[in-house]
């Protein structure tokens, strides 16, 4: 049977998944720095083998044959998600698949070493290539797909979600945020002349932090026989389902930032540990798409992490790590602290779509051609001052270099961010309104009922439904941006 074979071929794929997903988890936190040359020839040798037999000339037949086979609802699921991958690959030739890998890696690499030295001009060069390449993708990837090019990028992170449908709700979101961030502070300030903010001691020692965020980890049901939790540059959730990798970095003076940071990316990793294991070799076991697991990270940082229940539960474990007694209202003014911020990662949720919305704009001008990567900073200064009034113009490692995504090509990928926070709190919602106590129990730190209906909702469906069918079998609905909006109005406003 054709259907055999195919089944037989995504498994030796995932075993080549499986290496060089880790293989890049250990590059991002544990390889010494004079083996990144030769882990990027591995890595592309593999991401070579990995795209020349996932693209082989036999599976169109294998394809076209298994569509005529008796298949069960599942296997014709698994055909059909399968057969949405295999045109997305086969329009990369292998050649371009192992110098994409090299030159990613190697910027990703250069990006490390030069963004604490504050050196755009020394990463330019890097940055040139890598953008030269992202275009040639989108012009192949547009060629086989019909698709403009800067969406078939995006498909390759979001199926099914078209920037002519992200950009009106994000202009909307833009300008309701542009006034609702003022409204937010003045909120803040008023309550800070009632009680001043207490300050965070600033004396945190990392281990400690640590210890809290594996506490916190394991409570919200996060599989440590299946995952582990490391350091790196920048917070990622890598890894396989079997053995998810998760990080953070520390700040001593602070042990929020690490501690959110912890909590967004188990989110990730809870989303990779449950996805459906019998199809974990098929594409339709896999996640579906970053907006969805954006949502599944988003919803345990700001639905739980940041709800004043989960702090009812959280502090005396702060007191038991960290040695300090916190009132709920005196973590709470740091927790729903609202700033205008240089940083995206660690922005508050009201000043962070601005953002993704402002790299969203700017990763299209790069794709089409109509922005240079040199004049990147200019462009980022002028969006930062009139988004958030703060600029950018003579620090770009806190600017355009701040993130990981363009070092390794993942343009398209950030919309995902922003529509994972509007679905995050759209599912919040459907949760809340079958379960109205959730937050008595979320207070006694018990999340089975959160864990039992995003297991049924989402994980479990893994690729099965494209994103906006699993969402509205979700929630009841489709996406409807009014959720996220009333969160943040319910949260931080008058």
């Amino acid at each position: 049977m054709s259907f055999e074979k195919i089944d037989q071929l995504c498994r030796k794929l995932e075993a080549l998944e499986h290496s060089l997903a880790i293989l890049g988890a250990d590059e991002a936190t544990h390889m010494a720095v004079g083996g990144g040359e030769k882990r990027a020839e591995a890595m592309s040798a593999l991401a070579g083998m990995h795209h020349a037999r996932a693209t082989a000339p036999e599976i169109g037949d294998w394809l076209a044959a298994a569509e005529q086979e008796a298949l069960n609802e599942e296997q014709q699921a698994a055909l059909r998600e399968f057969r949405r991958q295999y045109t997305n690959m086969t329009c990369l030739p292998t050649e371009f698949v192992e110098r994409q890998t090299t030159a990613r890696l190697r910027s990703e690499q250069l990006w490390r070493d030069l963004r604490p030295k504050n050196d755009w001009l020394g990463f330019l060069p890097a940055l040139d290539g890598i953008v030269a390449l992202v275009r040639e993708e989108a012009e192949l990837r547009a060629a086989a797909t019909g698709l403009d090019p800067y969406d078939a990028l995006m498909e390759q992170y979001d199926p099914g979600h078209r920037a002519a449908d992200i950009a009106p709700v994000f202009s909307e979101l833009k300008t309701f945020l542009k006034g609702f961030v003022p409204e937010a502070l003045a909120v803040q300030e008023e309550r800070l002349a009632r009680k001043p903010l207490r300050p965070l001691s600033g004396v945190y020692p990392i281990d400690r932090q640590r210890e809290l965020g594996l506490a916190m980890m394991a409570a919200v049901g996060f599989d440590f026989t299946h995952g582990s939790l490391s350091v790196s540059h920048h917070p990622f959730c890598g890894g396989v389902p079997t053995d998810v990798r998760i990080t953070t970095r520390y700040k001593t003076t602070d042990f929020l930032s690490a501690l959110m940071g912890v909590l967004h990316e188990t989110g990730h990793a809870m989303y990779e540990q449950n996805l459906p294991k019998p199809w974990s070799h098929w594409p339709l076991g896999k996640a579906r798409g970053m907006a969805m697991h954006e949502s599944q990270s988003l919803f345990v940082e700001k639905q739980l992490g940041r709800n004043p229940a989960f702090w009812e539960w959280a502090l005396p474990l702060v007191e038991q790590y960290l040695g300090e007694r916190w009132s709920k209202d005196e973590i709470l003014a740091h927790v729903h602290r609202v700033e205008r911020g240089l940083i995206r990662v660690d922005a508050d949720e009201v000043t962070y779509p601005l953002h993704v919305i402002l790299r969203f704009e700017l990763e299209q001008e790069l794709v089409s051609g109509r922005l240079k990567p040199a004049d990147v900073p200019e462009a980022w200064d002028a969006k930062m001052r009139d988004y958030l009034g703060l600029s950018t113009i003579d620090t770009p490692q806190d600017g355009p270099m701040q993130d990981v995504h363009w070092p390794s090509g993942a343009f398209g990928y950030f919309p995902s961010y922003t529509l994972g926070a509007m679905m995050a709190a759209q599912q919040w919602a459907a949760l809340e309104k079958l379960h109205p106590s959730v937050d008595d129990e979320i207070a006694k730190g018990k999340f089975d009922t959160v864990t039992a209906w995003r297991r049924e909702k989402i994980w479990s469906q893994g690729s099965r439904w494209s994103t906006p069918e699993l969402l509205e079998r979700a929630t009841g609905e489709k996406l409807n941006a009014a959720h996220f909006t009333a969160h943040l109005k319910k949260r931080y406003g008058k």
